[in-house]
């Protein structure tokens, strides 16, 4: 069994795996150009959900794995992470709810008021005008159907600084402003290295199969009353997701490795979020930016050889469901590493 472990990457993915291997008695080191809320997962809205990433036979399984793991988080007040009422709405048509979400409560959200007034405006929460609280702010026509389910929720300003700080209390060690242009580069006195570079393994490994899906987020002061978050995939894509201290609205998912913030697409992303909401314009406190690792051949989470001999495990390609895969990835890492 390795002994020293190199990780690539500071992102969720590599934070995850370092605590697990480090909690599992591995020397472990993590190395990355960027690091904590620089990373891409900085720029996430990190709710639990699978997206954008495949195969769904082996990315299902790491998701509840994940689910689960997340659950036992919320138990601790330093971790950021919470559970959250998770509303996903269609625009165009019956939205169908998925067959791994029913097992965990998801239930259709009702469109139509039993005992309202004659044309009265209804809300998804199936509540009349008068009587809406002010999270019920949205309307019937904005969505023809929708389904809810309740899920971790992790806050990302909170929960990579527990991450860390995890790793760090097990032993583990971060270096961040380290570039490699191959794994073979990691030291020599790592016997096994972890590869969870991102997109960055487009370069590091030469996988043209990866494409980088940018997204962009709009952070925005907490909105009164918002306690669930609202997700519609029809485009235009729009999410709320309140969280600790804020509020992210989103998004985009284009095929684009510019990473700068566009402004007209910040004015888009507020516009559309508040006419959705029914709220007035908030003001912009950040807009950020990361590019997801969608890997067209599906997750990429194996063992190979590097030219000089030694071990790699690679472990990217997560999409839009790093955060969603994070545990169930790296307990499979930490698996093959003690082969």
């Amino acid at each position: 069994m390795a002994e020293r472990v190199a990780i690539v990457g500071a992102g969720v993915s590599g934070l995850t795996c370092g605590v697990v291997l480090a909690e599992r008695g591995f020397d472990t080191a993590i190395f990355a150009k960027e690091i904590g809320q620089q990373t891409t997962s900085g720029a996430a809205a990190a709710i639990w959900f699978p997206y954008d990433a495949q195969p769904a036979e082996k990315v299902i399984p790491w998701a509840l794995e994940t689910y689960k793991a997340l659950i036992d988080l919320t138990r601790d007040p330093r971790s950021g992470v919470s559970m959250i009422d998770l509303r996903q709405f269609s625009r165009t048509g019956e939205i169908q709810i998925p067959d791994w979400a029913i097992p965990l409560g998801g239930s259709v959200i009702p469109s139509k008021v039993e005992n309202g007034a004659a044309g009265e405006a209804a809300t998804w929460t199936g509540r009349p005008e008068a009587e809406r609280t002010g999270r019920e702010r949205i309307k019937c026509r904005e969505f023809t159907s929708g389904y809810a389910i309740t899920v971790p929720l992790t806050d990302t300003t909170i929960y990579l600084d527990y991450l860390a700080a995890r790793l760090l209390r097990a032993g583990g060690t971060i270096n961040g402003e380290v570039c490699f242009e191959k794994l073979e580069e990691v030291d020599r006195d790592f016997d096994l290295v972890i590869n969870c570079a991102g997109i960055g393994a487009r370069e590091l490994v030469r996988d043209t199969d990866l494409e980088p899906h940018r997204g962009q987020v709009v952070i925005v002061p907490r909105v009164e009353d918002l306690s669930c978050a609202i997700v519609c995939d029809d485009a235009p894509l729009m999410y709320a997701i309140p969280r600790t201290n804020d509020c992210v609205f989103g998004g985009t998912n284009d095929l684009s490795s510019d990473l700068a913030a566009d402004p007209a697409t910040t004015n888009r992303i507020i516009a559309e979020c508040s006419r959705v909401l029914n709220i007035e314009r908030p003001n912009v406190l950040a807009a950020r930016v990361g590019l997801r690792a969608f890997r067209k051949s599906g997750v990429r989470l194996e063992r190979e050889k590097l030219r000089d001999g030694r071990i790699v495990i690679h472990n990217y390609g997560h999409g839009g469901s790093g955060f969603t895969l994070s545990w169930g990835c790296a307990r499979e890492v930490r698996d093959m590493a003690t082969l």
